[in-house]
């Protein structure tokens, strides 16, 4: 399977890093989209080279996508062409895994109504606004969404990410 991960500057480096390579054991491949060319850097200063910007992604190139958080989620919903990818990808049924502030990106995509998730408490109020059910928990799964608070869950949100990938 081909995995894409959407994010920019400011991601929580275990938040794209632990996923990234876990989904590689699996044996799948991963890509990352940005904003930008050559590199993005996290918010503890590790950086991932970027494979293609927003603009020359095709979703239907991709099987799964995955959301980190940190504040990159911020940077990432501002750009209609990512917004777009992950709205396709998530109404299409595909595998979706979001975690910490993550679910922004499904915020804007406007695809979260009726749907049961989680994410980082401070922007707890923002999914239920979007017509969310929040469960505070270390991961929910609602059909093809899984989904995390913080890194503290990352087990937790791998194990079933990766069992959608299977």
């Amino acid at each position: 399977m081909k995995v894409l991960f959407l994010s920019a500057d400011g991601f929580e480096d275990l938040e794209l890093f632990y996923p990234l390579h876990r989904i590689k054991e699996e044996g799948h491949e991963v890509f990352i989209a940005s904003n930008k060319k050559d590199y993005i850097t996290g918010k503890h200063g590790y950086s991932v080279k970027v494979d293609f910007t927003f603009d020359e992604v095709d979703p239907d190139a991709f099987d799964a996508l995955v959301l980190p958080g940190g504040r990159a989620p911020e940077l990432v919903r501002i750009h209609e062409k990512a917004v777009a990818i992950a709205k396709k990808m998530f109404e299409d049924g595909k595998p979706v895994a979001s975690i910490c502030h993550g679910p922004q990106i499904l915020i804007s995509a406007g695809v979260l109504k009726g749907r049961k998730g989680t994410s980082v408490i401070t922007i707890k109020d923002d999914l239920i606004n979007a017509g969310a059910e929040y469960i505070d928990s270390e991961v929910v799964i609602d059909g093809n969404w899984v989904s995390s608070r913080h890194p503290g869950d990352l087990y937790a949100w791998m194990g079933e990410f990766v069992k959608l990938l299977r």
